[in-house]
């Protein structure tokens, strides 16, 4: 997808723009991919990029799909966010610059991370069923 500004807004929901562009962030328990259990890969909404896979996606109880670290170490981009009165770290699509979610230190071995982020900003790519990953 081309991510010129008059694209994104031809292209994505307005929930997907919000998130993505605009630094959203969806309520909890409400996006398509907190619960989602199948086996797959998850993909930038916004450019279709490989954030994450399933085999790192884990129950972290907070409402949003969590992962432990991304498909490839250059498939997200980690930028300070200082915004809502507190210190956190932002994760952005590296393809597209989407905003994605955050990142925080309170994740499962073997990384100790929690990639917490919005489904909107997703799109779950199933694997075939003859279970390729």
């Amino acid at each position: 997808m081309d991510c010129s500004e008059g694209n994104w807004k031809e292209k994505l929901t307005p929930k997907q723009y919000h998130i993505l562009k605009e630094k959203g962030t969806e309520l909890p328990f409400t996006g398509a991919y907190w619960n989602n259990k199948k086996k797959g890969e998850y993909l930038c909404a916004g450019c279709g990029a490989k954030l994450f896979i399933s085999d790192t996606k884990f129950e972290s109880g907070t409402g949003w799909p969590s992962f432990y670290e991304p498909a490839a170490k250059k498939a997200v981009e980690k930028k300070e966010d200082k915004g809502m009165f507190m210190k956190r770290t932002e994760v952005l699509c590296n393809k597209c610059k989407g905003h994605l979610g955050h990142v925080f230190n309170d994740g499962p071995e073997p990384t100790g991370l929690r990639y917490c982020i919005n489904s909107a900003a997703l799109k779950f790519k199933e694997n075939d069923k003859k279970g390729d990953k």
